[in-house]
């Protein structure tokens, strides 16, 4: 009996130690442990869902022109020297101009491409041809048919201030109707991977990614104010440095695009060299600063109007130069300082415009009225 205490002892401990650690826990699970609640207390939030005013903004920015943005789908035929003729397609965005289905877009998007597809916000799909490209400003005109377009108001980007607001709408990585908020970070010359170089581009913090290319910049009153066209990344993907084309270089142009397919981009007819005071002291120039004119194209604008090119030889370190041409230092006021302000001035022009150039023969001060021809037509 002695002997059969301590066994049955023994068994009584090992069944209890079963039944709490494994028998038991295997019905109950963890939540016996911890015990069921009779009621479970949640923290709503309190207060009304009113929005503040920038929200508010935010909203009516994206509201008042959804409707107005575009996804445009292109296919193009691309050579691979195993599989030959291979299909590629690229996508973009784009914005409704006016109500007969004019959409502006970057040229970029719509290059090489054999088939053209803009699909609405209300997600019909319509056939696009194009009417008119601008290469050198990355610009392109393409148009749809369909009814009840609502234009895109275009606004002024010639008064943009760094830090101000903007908004992008477009459809990056074939995201449609994606809206995103950031700065004006700065205004500054860029040049696209082609080599074209975008004269006042607008940088902006506001995020875009590829497939935002041709989409809208807008605004605090959802005006726009640039096409969105690049990034500057190591990724391909934003990284917070994006550019876009102000507008007022695209209204400067679609006139042209629209009527004639094509840019009537002006020419001065001149062949310059800019001016710094060490050469202005060497040659004895009556000002310090300026573009001296080298050569004038024979019936171009600028000897149609009177202006002289070089008529000296000379050289230029090892580079030889016509000089005892006119010194240009101004076109409607505007002072020019080098052949980069030139093209600056000559991009808000179109062939046909008349400039006034201030210049100096010799030592003496003179202004001329000059009607600008047509670039494709000189050099």
């Amino acid at each position: 009996m002695k002997m059969l205490r301590p066994v049955l002892l023994a068994i009584l401990l090992a069944g209890g130690f079963f039944y709490f650690t494994t028998y038991r826990s295997g019905r109950g699970g963890l939540t016996n442990w911890v015990g069921h609640p009779g009621k479970i207390e949640i923290s709503e939030a309190a207060g009304s869902d009113s929005l503040d005013s920038e929200e508010q903004n935010n909203i009516s920015v994206y509201r008042k022109n959804i409707a107005s943005v575009v996804n445009i789908t292109s296919k193009a035929v691309t050579f691979d020297f195993f599989y030959g003729l291979v299909p590629e397609e690229g996508q973009g965005s784009g914005f409704i101009i006016d109500k007969d289905g004019h959409i502006l877009t970057n040229y970029h998007v719509i290059a090489e491409a054999r088939q053209i597809k803009v699909t609405l916000h209300n997600r019909k799909t319509y056939t696009a041809t194009i009417v008119g490209v601008d290469r050198s400003h990355d610009l392109a005109v393409i148009q749809i048919k369909a009814p009840d377009l609502a234009p895109m108001v275009l606004g002024n980007s010639g008064n943009l201030q760094v830090g101000q607001k903007v908004y992008a709408i477009g459809n990056p990585f074939g995201l449609s109707g994606t809206l995103t908020r950031g700065i004006v970070s700065s205004i500054r010359q860029v040049q696209e991977p082609d080599g074209m170089k975008i004269d006042d581009a607008i940088q902006t913090d506001a995020s875009i990614n590829p497939g935002n290319s041709g989409g809208p910049l807008l605004n605090m009153r959802g005006e726009v104010i640039g096409i969105n066209t690049m990034i500057a990344s190591n990724v391909g993907q934003s990284a917070g440095i994006g550019f876009a084309i102000p507008i007022n270089t695209a209204k400067a142009v679609i006139n042209d695009l629209l009527t004639s397919g094509r840019v009537r981009r002006p020419a001065l007819g001149v062949s310059t060299i800019p001016v710094d005071p060490n050469l202005a002291d060497q040659m004895g120039l009556a000002a310090d600063y300026g573009l001296l004119i080298v050569q004038v194209v024979p019936g171009g604008a600028a000897e149609n109007a009177g202006l002289r090119g070089g008529s000296e030889r000379a050289y230029l370190g090892n580079i030889p130069i016509m000089v005892g041409g006119d010194l240009m230092v101004a076109i409607d006021g505007q002072k020019v300082e080098d052949q980069q302000e030139l093209a600056q001035i000559m991009n808000n022009h179109r062939a046909g415009d008349t400039v006034h150039v201030t210049f100096y023969r010799g030592k003496k001060k003179m202004d001329v009225s000059v009607t600008l021809g047509e670039a494709r037509q000189q050099v």
